[in-house]
């Protein structure tokens, strides 16, 4: 086991790698930039580096000063965490090129599953269902391009291959757009992720957003740890998100997650992953692999009692997975609400000073933030604060006890979301469980 990890990320999942490694018996290095001295989890590290200013371009985005502050520090191993560098393959392959073990994938499988394309073929190949499509990347013929549109059937949607988060995408319902949209969505491609590649997919009208977890060592094992819901979204970003997902029988959990598990024997993968579907009608529909942990992980942590970063960081140190397929159960029901840092009507994010913080408690009840009394939220980085979780016996009993955690929580001196929360989780729709990835901009909408 490693002696001492480097954490590269900042904010609750920095806390919650620091918690992990405590747990343990691991020595931690916080990096930082100039406008996160402050930060819970560097107070709290064994050491901490400033690795440049607040920008993150200058600071958690640059490479050079991650691995300097590794190599000065002695550090043995690197977890990136969620976001900025958790999912590029030069920094993984960098990381192990100057000796240090990377917590994560190896840089040829994040290579892989980060260009859509190249993912959707090897899931194809490795028989986890996809959307319908083009099956690789669009060519130059309109012509040929229109008959591939026909023939999925409208509404189809261009994707850029690089893309995420939302961006590069156009949803065509006609002929007369789709050699536009390509054109559009390949300017976009190129400017926003230096890859102009696109291809097209049929466009489900009504879907769910439903993900499996996965974790697999460097010993061939290769393990579900079921699904989660997190349809609830706002412009492609999630909102809430629940395990298990409504609706779906053990019989599909079983099916899907033994897929997805193989895909993984596959493909040679190594620690945490999620595959993220489209789920319609009954049936699964791949849409990308994330090759890192998930915002969402304390939901199936707690439908599962497995620590996943415990096993991120065990698997990463070439030890076996600790459990088997047969030995993951799924008890009980899980929900998490992402508390952000902003205004609840315009989402405008909401920076400044938290004058008080009052945490939730009670049976059931788990925050994972890096807030407290008198810290200031800065503006230069994603506006997430922390998670406030829930798990009971049965998902009325989950969503009754995050009832009763939102209207104990106290952030004052800046605007959060928790309005919003508190709004969703008395949704009549919501409470009933299986709403479709549209359901909260109509309600938005609605709204306004």
């Amino acid at each position: 086991m490693f002696n001492k990890i480097l954490i590269a990320n900042r904010g609750e999942i920095a806390l919650r790698i620091l918690r992990a490694c405590r747990e343990m018996g691991i020595k931690t290095v916080a990096v930082h930039s100039e406008a996160d001295r402050d930060l819970k989890h560097v107070r709290l590290a064994d050491e901490s580096v400033c690795i440049g200013p607040a920008r993150s371009m200058d600071s958690y985005l640059n490479i050079p000063a991650i691995i300097s502050a590794a190599e000065v520090t002695d550090a043995e191993a690197i977890h990136p965490g969620y976001g900025f560098l958790s999912e590029n393959a030069d920094f993984a392959e960098r990381v192990e090129s100057s000796g240090f073990a990377f917590i994560g994938p190896r840089a040829e499988t994040i290579r892989l599953m980060g260009d859509k394309v190249s993912a959707k073929e090897a899931m194809i190949a490795a028989g986890v269902p996809c959307v319908p499509g083009s099956g690789g990347a669009l060519g130059d013929d309109p012509e040929e391009n229109l008959a591939l549109a026909r023939k999925i059937g409208y509404p189809v949607i261009i994707k850029a291959s690089g893309g995420g988060g939302g961006r590069g995408m156009r949803v065509v319902h006609a002929d007369g757009a789709l050699i536009n949209a390509i054109s559009l969505t390949r300017s976009e491609a190129a400017s926003a992720f230096n890859n102009p590649t696109v291809y097209m997919e049929k466009y489900l009208e009504r879907p769910r957003h439903v993900e499996i977890q996965v974790i697999a060592d460097t010993h061939g094992q290769a393990v579900s740890l079921g699904e989660r819901d997190c349809s609830m979204q706002r412009r492609h970003q999630k909102v809430i998100e629940e395990a298990p997902a409504p609706g779906i029988t053990e019989e599909q959990r079983r099916a899907i997650g033994e897929r997805c598990a193989d895909a993984c024997r596959r493909i040679g993968y190594r620690g945490a992953g999620t595959f993220e579907f489209l789920y319609e009608d009954g049936e699964f529909y791949f849409i990308e692999m994330n090759t890192r942990v998930q915002v969402e992980h304390p939901v199936t942590e707690m439908v599962t009692g497995i620590d996943i970063v415990r096993e991120q960081i065990r698997v990463a140190a070439g030890e076996p997975l600790g459990f088997t397929q047969d030995q993951v159960i799924l008890q009980g029901h899980s929900i998490e609400c992402r508390i952000n840092a902003e205004d609840p009507a315009t989402f405008m994010p909401s920076p400044g000073t938290i004058s008080q913080y009052h945490a939730p408690g009670g049976p059931g009840i788990r925050v994972d933030t890096h807030i407290y009394n008198g810290y200031k939220v800065p503006p230069y980085y994603d506006s997430m604060i922390g998670k406030l979780i829930s798990y009971g016996a049965t998902r009325e009993i989950a969503l009754a006890r995050m009832r009763g955690a939102l209207s104990e929580i106290v952030i004052e001196g800046i605007k959060t979301n928790i309005p919003l929360h508190r709004d969703l989780i008395n949704d009549v729709a919501f409470q009933q469980g299986g709403t479709d990835i549209h359901y909260l901009e109509k309600k938005l909408k609605a709204q306004s």
